[in-house]
């Protein structure tokens, strides 16, 4: 609890104990006599020590020309009462009013701290080490790109890096909300947040504090908030509108009515003085504004959203604001990149066929010339040749887009690459039916044979499908460049209900449109790619979701989702989530406004009194707020 909740639950308990004898003296329970300004002044000293920062800030907003919010009402309303000789009603509502509010101020800052603990992973400082060994601490600010750094067990990583000595476990639930540790040793990488279980580490940095992936992640949760959903930015206009409206609709209940009945005498008979009159119809103005405080709406719908956002961080699922957290609740087509994000992206060489020679030369011969590539094919097949490899012995490197390589190895001519490559040098080549990334090899214009590379589906691959399935999503499609039969492998193997191959980056962007436009009754489609190769689709789709790619800036700065972990079942959670969330949001509002029409006719026809008011304003919003953390809260799948 915070100094100021603190403060207000002191105030809340000084002005109750005052206040509950007061009110049974007033009603004739407990026998005491007192004189009226006694029981008044008695009755103003709970009412100014629990409200007096209602009235205070009631008047800055008439001062700042700010005048239609709740702190108004409540004043308005209170004073009334107190004026009316309805002293005890007029302490009661400004109490409980303030019971409410400490409430909501209890209910927000849990959530709030669920979030910062789930996102505690800002790093107080950094171990640098200097050149005789020693280390000194210092602010992660301080450290450059190529230091290193000294992370012992216990200590959070500062700063992205690479592990130059050591090994040990990580704990990244922070990142990923994975709680098994990730075993990590040299030349892994180490990402910032992440807490250091056990060995010593040796750590060369590779991003500065403000580029690493603690300090992404704690921008784009921070900034989440600014990016109000389509609900949140209609409670807020709706809040504009209907405060001052409720204002001058109770100054016409004050005002008409008596009036009325005054010029045309139809109702006197039932009061003993035109003061009687005027104060019954005052009074019902007072119930009324009490009642219609906007509360419950304007507090629980922003409150709904950051604990849905809340809740999908506490998963591992980063979603940049409440306006994409809506958006997802409506998505009905997921389509999919393949690689990295249905399988793992780790190609292996299972075969080589059709080779005049050694299997071995093949695949030396494509080693050497992939030997300047970083392309996850390339990389395969330079660790399937598993020797070194002396890149002076090739030359005139040529690489075509989407096709392959070209090169010179030891002065004869190398082609590696698809059957388009083939053609494009005039070499006939063997067709393989095995399902994987088929690469063939050519070597001074005759053909050496191909090689098969295959890539694993992901662990959860097939669940994640059915899942999507049970969580309303209608359509799931797979858009990749491979070629054909490998895409219908998997997409066979996944369970996916489409698929199209052989695409271009370019291709995937007409593709999504293409779908975009095949979407029905504002059905929405997301896109999840790994964000680095996919970013022009990731922008174009509805909602765009990174997979596999933690700490990519790619991936952060082009998706509208960030799932932390390269987990794709993470993807009917965060739909699960973000429907939830707008469920919870629909009933708050449909609840408080139903309660309040209700109770705002019983008002205007006299049936209701203040405590039946305090019922609607305060009751209400305690029971939407409790219904808008259930957001924070989320079942596994």
């Amino acid at each position: 609890m915070t100094k100021k909740q603190k403060n207000l639950l002191i105030r809340i308990i000084v002005a109750a104990i005052f206040f509950v004898p007061l009110y049974l003296i007033s009603e004739g329970i407990i026998a005491v006599a007192l004189p009226q300004w006694a029981l008044i002044a008695l009755f103003l000293i709970p009412y100014l020590t629990v409200g007096h920062d209602i009235l205070r800030k009631a008047a800055l907003g008439i001062k700042n020309r700010k005048v239609f919010d709740e702190c108004f009402l409540m004043t308005v309303a209170t004073v009334g009462a107190i004026a009316l000789g309805e002293y005890g009603e007029g302490v009661a509502v400004m109490l409980l009013y303030q019971v409410g509010e400490l409430f909501q101020s209890y209910a927000v800052g849990r959530s709030r701290r669920n979030i910062s603990e789930l996102m505690d992973i800002r790093p107080d400082y950094a171990n640098l080490e200097g050149e005789d060994g020693a280390f000194e601490r210092v602010d992660p600010d301080e450290v450059e790109v190529g230091s290193i750094i000294v992370i012992e067990p216990g200590e959070k990583v500062p700063i992205d890096g690479v592990i130059v000595e050591g090994a040990s476990a990580l704990n990244t639930s922070a990142l990923t909300g994975e709680s098994k540790p990730m075993d990590v040793t040299v030349d892994d990488a180490v990402l910032s947040g992440s807490i250091n279980l056990s060995g010593v580490l040796r750590v060369r940095t590779t991003a500065e504090f403000d580029e690493s992936t603690a300090s992404k992640i704690l921008d784009l949760v921070e900034n989440a908030a600014s990016r109000k959903s389509k609900s949140e930015n209609f409670i807020s206009k709706f809040a504009r509108v209907y405060t001052p409206f409720v204002c001058y609709a109770a100054l016409a209940l004050a005002i008409i009515p008596p009036l009325f009945c005054m010029i045309s005498g139809v109702g006197l008979a039932g009061y003993a003085s035109a003061g009687a009159l005027w104060r019954e119809w005052i009074l019902r103005a007072c119930t009324f504004l009490v009642i219609s405080c906007p509360c419950a709406v304007v507090i629980s719908v922003p409150l709904s959203f950051f604990a849905g956002l809340g809740g999908a961080s506490n998963q591992g699922i980063l979603i940049k604001g409440s306006n994409y957290l809506e958006t997802l609740s409506q998505v009905r087509t997921v389509a999919f990149d393949k690689t990295g994000t249905i399988t793992k992206g780790s190609f292996e060489v299972t075969a080589v066929h059709h080779n005049p020679i050694d299997a071995q030369r093949v695949l030396e011969y494509a080693a050497l010339a992939e030997c300047h590539s970083s392309h996850p094919i390339s990389l395969s097949l330079k660790r399937a040749y598993g020797k070194y490899i002396d890149q002076s012995r090739v030359a005139d490197v040529q690489e075509l887009s989407g096709h392959g390589i070209l090169a010179k190895v030891d002065g004869m001519d190398v082609a590696v690459g698809n059957e388009k490559l083939m053609n494009r040098v005039g070499v006939a080549f063997q067709h393989c039916h095995h399902v994987g990334t088929i690469i063939h090899v050519a070597v001074g214009g005759e053909y050496a044979g191909h090689i098969v590379i295959s890539d694993e589906l992901k662990e959860h691959a097939r669940d994640a499908m059915a899942a999507l399935k049970r969580a309303g999503v209608e359509r799931t499609v797979m858009l990749t460049g491979d070629a054909k039969s490998v895409a219908e492998q998997v997409a066979r193997d996944v369970g996916l209900t489409d698929f199209r191959a052989e695409l271009l980056p370019q291709d995937k962007v007409a593709c999504v449109e293409s779908l975009l436009r095949e979407s029905r009754g504002g059905a929405k489609l997301a896109f999840v790619g790994d964000g680095i190769n996919d970013a022009p689709v990731l922008s174009r789709a509805d909602v765009g979701i990174a997979m596999g790619a933690l700490g990519s800036d790619a991936a952060i700065e082009a998706a509208d989702i960030v799932l932390m972990d390269d987990d794709p079942l993470k993807i009917a959670k965060a739909i699960k989530i973000s429907r939830k969330c707008l469920r919870i949001v629909k009933q708050n509002i449909g609840f408080a406004l139903a309660v309040k029409a209700v109770c705002l006719v019983l008002s205007a026809l006299g049936l209701a009194n203040m405590w039946i008011a305090i019922i609607a304003d305060v009751g209400v919003m305690i029971l939407a707020v409790l219904n808008a953390i259930r957001c924070l809260f989320v079942k596994q799948l």
